[in-house]
Formats: C-alpha cells, structure tokens, sequence
C-alpha cells in the first residue's frame, strides 16, 4: 500500500484498481493477516482472530483533496459499481476504486460470493460510497453515501465466513468479544460517513491543483 499512496500523492492522472488486492488479506501469499483485515476475523497470523481494526483505505485517499474515491461491491450494487468505474475514469487526475473481492480465504462458498458481497454492505462492514473533487471545487459536498443505513447485524454476515465462525468454534466467548467491538467500530463509521454526507464544501480539502479554496 505503500506504494499506492506515493502514487495517489503524485496527483497524476492515474487510476488505480483495488480489486483482488482487498480480499482483507495477502492472498497471493497464502492469506495472511494485513491492515486490511478486519476486527475479529482469523487469517494466518491472527490464529486468534485479529484486535486491530480495519484501517479506512478510502478516508486516508479523501484526506489528499485531488483523489477521486470510491468503495463499491458489484454483488449489492452494480449499477453504482459502473457509475463509479465510469466517474474515475472520466476524472481528470488520481482515482482509487476499492472493490469488496470476496476470496476462497474468507471460508465460504464461492459460489454465492455475491450474496455475501450484499451482506456485507446490508451489514454496514463495507459502505458504499463515492468521493469526487470535482463537486467540492463546484460547492458542492463531494462526499456521496450511497448505501441505505445497515439493516443486517454484523453477525448476520460474518457468521457465514469460516474466518470468523472458527474462533466463535475454539473460544465463544472471545469471539463474542471481538464482533461487539466489531460492530461498534461498524456503527462508529456509519456515524462518521452520514456526517460527512451533511458536509459544507469547504469542510473538505480543496484540490490545489485547479487554485481551488
């Protein structure tokens, strides 16, 4: 990731695709634990499910001012996948799509990875959204929410994932332990992104770039 956050700092004219990268784990290398594993689930190196929460790959993008951003997830909305995909292309400088990518690592049937890509929006783990500089350099509040609020608990879609039923088998109780937290970080976020969706303009950074204030 390193090196994709010296690329979007450029403030070149580059799209960048995070697809198979965010399965949540390093899955090139047999799905080892990594920043973007969530709360709770158990990959090789968190064998006891991971404590460290999920770092937020799209606001550490938006705080740059000139990223286009998105979070989408084909399986809950392809229609927004398109129009996002079509947005950072169109977007004349960096643009990051992160793409929910379900994986053999996650412990389920994949077959039915879409449904669970579903679950995982209806549940709040993984929020739609969209970021576009060119609407705060118009006045506009850049930041789009494009998901409805969670209507699934955390729970609903975790447990239909080895990774994280596995720990609920070997310890209940901190397994239990560990999607509470989950699922207040998940309602933390929510709160976070619904307030930013209220925004003024110039409560974001403007793109330097195009002089804007």
């Amino acid at each position: 990731m390193v090196g994709t956050d010296h690329v979007l700092a450029s403030g070149r004219n580059v799209n960048v695709l995070v697809l198979v990268l965010d399965t949540e784990v390093y899955s090139n290398t047999g799905g080892q634990m990594s920043k973007a594993t969530p709360l709770g689930a158990v990959a090789k190196f968190a064998a006891a499910g991971k404590t460290v929460p999920k770092k937020d790959l799209a606001l550490q993008a938006i705080a740059y001012g000139n990223v286009y951003v998105a979070r989408i997830a084909m399986g809950a909305d392809p229609q927004q996948t398109l129009k996002a995909l079509r947005e950072a292309e169109a977007y004349d400088g960096p643009s990051l799509v992160i793409a929910y990518s379900h994986c053999i690592a996650h412990g389920i049937d994949m077959r039915k990875g879409l449904d669970q890509q579903y679950r995982a929006v209806a549940s709040g783990h993984w929020p739609l959204v969209r970021y576009d500089p060119v609407l705060r350099a118009a006045g506009g509040n850049p930041f789009l929410l494009d998901s409805p609020r969670p209507r699934l608990k955390l729970t609903d879609y975790a447990y239909r994932e080895l990774r994280y039923r596995s720990l609920a088998d070997t310890d209940p109780a901190e397994a239990e332990r560990l999607l509470g937290l989950a699922q207040q970080a998940v309602d933390q976020r929510w709160q976070v992104y619904e307030e930013m969706a209220t925004r003024g303009a110039e409560r974001f950074p403007a793109d330097a770039r195009r002089g804007g204030s």
